[in-house]
Protein backbone atom coordinates (compact mmCIF):
# COMPACT_ATOMS: atom_id res chain seq x y z
CA UNK A 1 0.00 0.00 0.00
CA UNK A 2 2.79 2.41 0.98
CA UNK A 3 4.68 1.39 -2.19
CA UNK A 4 1.71 2.27 -4.35
CA UNK A 5 1.23 5.52 -2.49
CA UNK A 6 4.89 6.38 -3.00
CA UNK A 7 4.67 5.64 -6.72
CA UNK A 8 1.58 7.78 -7.06
CA UNK A 9 3.28 10.59 -5.16
CA UNK A 10 6.23 10.48 -7.51
CA UNK A 11 3.92 10.57 -10.56
CA UNK A 12 1.93 13.46 -9.13
CA UNK A 13 5.11 15.37 -8.38
CA UNK A 14 6.39 14.79 -11.92
CA UNK A 15 3.11 15.94 -13.43
CA UNK A 16 3.05 19.01 -11.22
CA UNK A 17 6.62 19.80 -12.21
CA UNK A 18 5.78 19.52 -15.92
CA UNK A 19 2.75 21.74 -15.46
CA UNK A 20 4.81 24.33 -13.61
CA UNK A 21 7.49 24.28 -16.31
CA UNK A 22 4.88 24.74 -19.02
CA UNK A 23 3.37 27.65 -17.11
CA UNK A 24 6.78 29.31 -16.75
CA UNK A 25 7.48 28.76 -20.46
CA UNK A 26 4.20 30.33 -21.42
CA UNK A 27 4.83 33.20 -19.04
CA UNK A 28 8.25 33.77 -20.55
CA UNK A 29 6.81 33.68 -24.08
CA UNK A 30 4.05 36.07 -23.11
CA UNK A 31 6.60 38.41 -21.55
CA UNK A 32 8.67 38.32 -24.73
CA UNK A 33 5.68 38.86 -27.04
CA UNK A 34 2.73 40.20 -25.04
CA UNK A 35 -0.63 39.50 -26.67
CA UNK A 36 -3.07 42.41 -27.01
CA UNK A 37 -6.09 42.18 -24.79
CA UNK A 38 -8.42 43.25 -27.60
CA UNK A 39 -6.82 42.17 -30.89
CA UNK A 40 -10.02 42.85 -32.86
CA UNK A 41 -9.72 46.56 -32.07
CA UNK A 42 -6.25 46.84 -33.60
CA UNK A 43 -7.12 45.66 -37.14
CA UNK A 44 -8.63 48.42 -39.28
CA UNK A 45 -11.57 47.38 -41.47
CA UNK A 46 -10.67 46.57 -45.08
CA UNK A 47 -12.19 48.95 -47.58
CA UNK A 48 -13.57 47.59 -50.83
CA UNK A 49 -11.95 48.78 -54.04
CA UNK A 50 -13.91 51.51 -55.80
CA UNK A 51 -16.25 50.25 -58.52
CA UNK A 52 -14.84 50.38 -62.00
CA UNK A 53 -16.57 52.02 -64.93
CA UNK A 54 -14.89 49.69 -67.35
CA UNK A 55 -16.08 46.17 -67.90
CA UNK A 56 -14.42 43.61 -65.62
CA UNK A 57 -11.49 41.86 -67.27
CA UNK A 58 -12.71 38.31 -67.33
CA UNK A 59 -13.18 35.47 -69.74
CA UNK A 60 -16.56 34.78 -71.28
CA UNK A 61 -15.98 31.05 -71.23
CA UNK A 62 -18.32 30.43 -68.31
CA UNK A 63 -21.88 30.52 -69.63
CA UNK A 64 -24.15 33.19 -68.21
CA UNK A 65 -27.83 32.49 -68.63
CA UNK A 66 -29.57 35.65 -69.82
CA UNK A 67 -33.30 36.37 -69.75
CA UNK A 68 -35.04 35.33 -72.97
CA UNK A 69 -35.74 38.95 -73.89
CA UNK A 70 -32.01 39.72 -74.07
CA UNK A 71 -31.16 36.90 -76.45
CA UNK A 72 -30.65 37.62 -80.14
CA UNK A 73 -33.94 37.17 -81.99
CA UNK A 74 -36.06 38.44 -84.88
CA UNK A 75 -39.00 40.57 -83.71
CA UNK A 76 -41.77 42.62 -85.25
CA UNK A 77 -40.61 46.23 -85.42
CA UNK A 78 -42.36 49.14 -87.08
CA UNK A 79 -40.01 51.85 -88.35
CA UNK A 80 -39.55 54.14 -91.33
CA UNK A 81 -35.78 53.64 -91.20
CA UNK A 82 -34.15 51.78 -94.08
CA UNK A 83 -32.99 48.17 -93.73
CA UNK A 84 -29.48 48.04 -92.30
CA UNK A 85 -30.07 50.91 -89.87
CA UNK A 86 -29.07 50.34 -86.24
CA UNK A 87 -31.42 51.72 -83.57
CA UNK A 88 -30.45 51.81 -79.90
CA UNK A 89 -33.39 51.57 -77.49
CA UNK A 90 -31.62 52.97 -74.45
CA UNK A 91 -34.35 52.60 -71.77
CA UNK A 92 -35.12 49.00 -72.73
CA UNK A 93 -31.47 47.99 -73.33
CA UNK A 94 -32.06 46.74 -76.89
CA UNK A 95 -30.21 47.20 -80.14
CA UNK A 96 -32.30 46.77 -83.30
CA UNK A 97 -30.82 45.96 -86.68
CA UNK A 98 -33.58 46.85 -89.13
CA UNK A 99 -34.36 44.02 -91.58
CA UNK A 100 -37.29 45.66 -93.37
CA UNK A 101 -40.85 44.45 -93.93
CA UNK A 102 -41.73 45.28 -90.32
CA UNK A 103 -38.99 43.15 -88.79
CA UNK A 104 -35.71 43.71 -87.00
CA UNK A 105 -33.02 41.62 -85.40
CA UNK A 106 -32.95 42.51 -81.72
CA UNK A 107 -29.97 42.16 -79.39
CA UNK A 108 -29.78 42.68 -75.64
CA UNK A 109 -27.20 45.33 -74.74
CA UNK A 110 -25.67 47.21 -71.82
CA UNK A 111 -25.97 51.00 -71.92
CA UNK A 112 -24.70 54.05 -70.05
CA UNK A 113 -25.40 54.35 -66.37
CA UNK A 114 -27.25 57.29 -64.82
CA UNK A 115 -25.68 60.52 -66.02
CA UNK A 116 -23.81 58.86 -68.90
CA UNK A 117 -26.57 58.16 -71.42
CA UNK A 118 -26.77 60.16 -74.63
CA UNK A 119 -28.87 60.32 -77.77
CA UNK A 120 -28.55 61.37 -81.38
CA UNK A 121 -27.70 60.08 -84.84
CA UNK A 122 -24.21 58.90 -85.77
CA UNK A 123 -22.59 56.72 -88.39
CA UNK A 124 -20.11 53.90 -88.02
CA UNK A 125 -16.77 55.40 -89.03
CA UNK A 126 -14.46 52.51 -88.15
CA UNK A 127 -14.61 48.78 -87.42
CA UNK A 128 -12.02 46.73 -85.55
CA UNK A 129 -11.60 43.08 -84.57
CA UNK A 130 -10.19 42.46 -81.09
CA UNK A 131 -9.59 46.21 -80.75
CA UNK A 132 -7.02 47.89 -78.56
CA UNK A 133 -8.43 49.98 -75.72
CA UNK A 134 -7.23 53.49 -74.90
CA UNK A 135 -9.43 55.03 -72.19
CA UNK A 136 -10.38 58.62 -73.08
CA UNK A 137 -9.02 61.44 -70.89
CA UNK A 138 -12.43 61.92 -69.26
CA UNK A 139 -12.40 58.34 -67.99
CA UNK A 140 -8.77 58.59 -66.86
CA UNK A 141 -9.69 61.69 -64.85
CA UNK A 142 -12.42 59.73 -63.06
CA UNK A 143 -10.36 56.55 -62.71
CA UNK A 144 -6.65 57.40 -62.65
CA UNK A 145 -5.75 53.77 -61.88
CA UNK A 146 -6.91 52.58 -65.33
CA UNK A 147 -4.28 51.51 -67.86
CA UNK A 148 -3.43 54.16 -70.46
CA UNK A 149 -3.49 51.54 -73.20
CA UNK A 150 -4.39 47.87 -73.45
CA UNK A 151 -3.76 45.63 -76.44
CA UNK A 152 -6.71 43.79 -77.91
CA UNK A 153 -7.42 40.25 -76.81
CA UNK A 154 -9.66 38.12 -74.60
CA UNK A 155 -8.90 40.22 -71.51
CA UNK A 156 -9.65 43.55 -73.18
CA UNK A 157 -12.87 45.24 -71.96
CA UNK A 158 -13.89 46.08 -75.55
CA UNK A 159 -14.27 42.38 -76.27
CA UNK A 160 -14.15 40.75 -79.68
CA UNK A 161 -15.31 43.61 -81.94
CA UNK A 162 -15.82 47.37 -81.88
CA UNK A 163 -17.68 49.79 -84.14
CA UNK A 164 -16.73 53.45 -83.62
CA UNK A 165 -19.45 56.08 -83.78
CA UNK A 166 -18.65 59.28 -85.67
CA UNK A 167 -16.05 61.49 -84.02
CA UNK A 168 -17.28 60.63 -80.52
CA UNK A 169 -15.57 58.56 -77.85
CA UNK A 170 -18.48 56.09 -77.97
CA UNK A 171 -18.44 52.63 -79.49
CA UNK A 172 -20.64 49.63 -79.98
CA UNK A 173 -18.42 46.86 -78.69
CA UNK A 174 -18.24 43.44 -77.11
CA UNK A 175 -17.69 42.61 -73.47
CA UNK A 176 -16.02 39.94 -71.39
CA UNK A 177 -18.61 40.51 -68.67
CA UNK A 178 -21.82 39.13 -70.26
CA UNK A 179 -23.68 39.46 -66.96
CA UNK A 180 -23.77 43.23 -67.54
CA UNK A 181 -26.03 42.88 -70.59
CA UNK A 182 -29.41 44.41 -69.83
CA UNK A 183 -27.97 46.87 -67.29
CA UNK A 184 -27.08 50.56 -67.18
CA UNK A 185 -23.38 50.26 -66.41
CA UNK A 186 -21.08 51.93 -68.94
CA UNK A 187 -19.70 55.43 -69.45
CA UNK A 188 -21.78 55.79 -72.61
CA UNK A 189 -20.59 52.95 -74.82
CA UNK A 190 -23.01 50.26 -75.95
CA UNK A 191 -21.97 46.69 -75.22
CA UNK A 192 -23.09 43.30 -76.51
CA UNK A 193 -21.88 39.81 -75.72
CA UNK A 194 -18.92 38.77 -77.81
CA UNK A 195 -21.10 36.37 -79.82
CA UNK A 196 -23.68 39.05 -80.54
CA UNK A 197 -21.19 41.79 -81.39
CA UNK A 198 -19.44 39.41 -83.81
CA UNK A 199 -22.79 38.72 -85.49
CA UNK A 200 -23.66 42.44 -85.73
CA UNK A 201 -20.15 43.30 -86.94
CA UNK A 202 -20.62 41.03 -89.96
CA UNK A 203 -23.91 42.78 -90.87
CA UNK A 204 -22.92 46.46 -90.69
CA UNK A 205 -20.52 48.53 -92.76
CA UNK A 206 -18.60 51.76 -92.34
CA UNK A 207 -21.22 54.41 -93.01
CA UNK A 208 -24.09 52.50 -91.36
CA UNK A 209 -26.57 54.86 -89.70
CA UNK A 210 -26.93 54.49 -85.92
CA UNK A 211 -29.81 56.14 -84.06
CA UNK A 212 -29.51 56.34 -80.27
CA UNK A 213 -32.85 57.05 -78.61
CA UNK A 214 -33.05 59.02 -75.34
CA UNK A 215 -34.04 57.50 -72.02
CA UNK A 216 -37.59 58.91 -72.18
CA UNK A 217 -38.56 57.26 -75.46
CA UNK A 218 -39.53 53.66 -76.13
CA UNK A 219 -38.45 51.99 -79.33
CA UNK A 220 -40.06 48.55 -79.11
CA UNK A 221 -43.19 49.42 -81.09
CA UNK A 222 -44.24 45.82 -81.31
CA UNK A 223 -41.76 43.48 -79.72
CA UNK A 224 -43.51 40.16 -80.34
CA UNK A 225 -41.13 37.43 -81.43
CA UNK A 226 -41.90 35.77 -84.74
Amino acid sequence: MFGTFGLNSHLAAAAFGALAAGTLALSGSAAASPLPLFPFMLTPPTEAAPPSEAAPFRDEGSAVERPARLKRQIVSYATREAPGTVIIDTPNTYLYYVLGNGQALRYGIGVGRDGFTWSGTQTITKKAEWPDWTPPPEMIARQPYLPRHMAGGPGNPLGARAMYLGGTVYRIHGTNAPETIGTHVSSGCLRLTNDDVTDLYARVNVGTKVIVLPMDRRADLGGAVR
